[in-house]
């Protein structure tokens, strides 16, 4: 029996965490712990199997009989909870993304290594039936040579929390970028198998919400954290242009943009198939040789029950899973790369660009 705590009580945990660990029989969620004890409050009446509730994590950590820690905080809590839980000797699995920039995440692999202990990022699409099929394929040498890879993730007017934690820099670390493309970029990592980066371009943009209180939206998740009184400092549109050692990347994303579509997808291009992975949804296949579409036909299982049934087995057989922190920076480093691309209005030499704590 697995005795964990919970740090953070808001959407990832309502969403994802909480109804995947409530399926597992052999877990004790013995606190949910947030700042807004009425939030944990609640949190445990839709999901009684959250034996305590706290407003102070460190009481979860004082605790021996918690092995691990799930951190659900805001991005930039990501960074002193998981450092607080590791040196307490706890295993942590830590929402993504890792933090708010490159070097600290490496600190944070740092510290899980000198105490011997797991940390996975939940880095959901990695355990995505799609996304595992299409590296599969890859691996297989299906595609021939993929030489090139689109990724889109666009959507009309739908910026989130407008003035909250998600559009205050100091809080998320970015925009769009660090929110939605995270998952994009790192299943794009994934499935070319370890792919390093060499060179990085990008520009950013915030322009659908400048003047926060005339801003119109299509739809806004995390709408009760809307603040038009607080700060829009971050990307709501986002293009780029990667090169890796196995394939190029093009980058297009947006929170908000004048056009009323949605565009949620990854193209796969190869010189034998090219694969099209509508985001959370399946994959089709196109054969250069046949002039065919395949439609691959599997379940879908809950990616995030996935995830967290592979980080509690990580910690019983001590194998490091596609989660774990050592799996995952490449896709931290893109991240600060894109970000200090833009902020730099060039080109950027990954054996030459430098990271600091900011």
């Amino acid at each position: 029996m697995k005795v964990i705590a919970i740090v953070g009580c808001g959407r990832i945990a309502r969403n994802a965490h909480l109804p995947a660990l409530s399926q597992l029989d052999d877990v004790r969620i013995k606190y949910g712990c947030d700042l807004i004890e009425e939030k944990a409050k609640k949190l445990q009446e839709d999901f009684p199997k959250i034996e305590n509730v706290i407003t102070d994590y460190n009481v979860a950590l004082n605790d021996p009989e918690v092995e691990a820690v799930w951190v659900l905080t805001p991005n930039f809590a990501h960074y002193t909870v998981t450092m607080d839980a590791l040196r307490a000797g706890k295993h942590v699995l830590c929402e993504k993304p890792i933090t708010v920039n490159y070097a600290l995440s490496c600190e944070m692999k740092e510290e899980a290594d000198k105490h011997g202990l797991m940390l996975n990022i939940g880095v959901c699409n990695r355990h995505h039936a799609s996304v595992e099929k299409l590296a599969e394929m890859c691996k297989n040498g299906d595609f021939g040579d993929i030489y090139h890879i689109v990724c889109s993730f666009r959507a009309c007017r739908s910026i989130p929390g407008l003035g909250g934690d998600f559009t205050t820099k100091s809080a998320s670390g970015g925009g769009a970028l660090i929110d939605w493309g995270v998952h994009f970029l790192d299943l794009i990592l994934y499935v070319l198998g370890g792919a390093k980066l060499k060179t990085v371009t990008c520009d950013t943009y915030c322009e659908m919400a400048k003047d926060m209180k005339s801003y119109k939206y299509k739809g806004m998740w995390a709408e009760d954290t809307m603040n038009l009184e607080g700060t829009n400092d971050v990307d709501d549109y986002v293009t780029g242009y990667v090169r890796t050692d196995k394939a190029s990347i093009s980058i297009n994303g947006a929170w908000a943009q004048n056009l009323d579509i949605g565009e949620m997808y990854v193209d796969f291009l190869g010189d034998k198939k090219g694969a099209r992975l509508q985001y959370q949804g399946m994959i089709q296949v196109f054969d250069g040789q046949t002039l065919e579409t395949e439609h691959p036909e599997y379940d879908i299982p809950n990616q995030y029950l996935a995830e967290d049934k592979a980080f509690l087995d990580s910690i019983d057989t001590g194998v490091k899973t596609r989660g774990n922190i050592d799996n995952v920076l490449e896709s931290a480093k893109l991240l600060d790369m894109l970000y200090q691309s833009a902020d730099a209005h060039k080109e950027l030499d990954a054996d030459k660009v430098t990271f600091s704590r900011g």
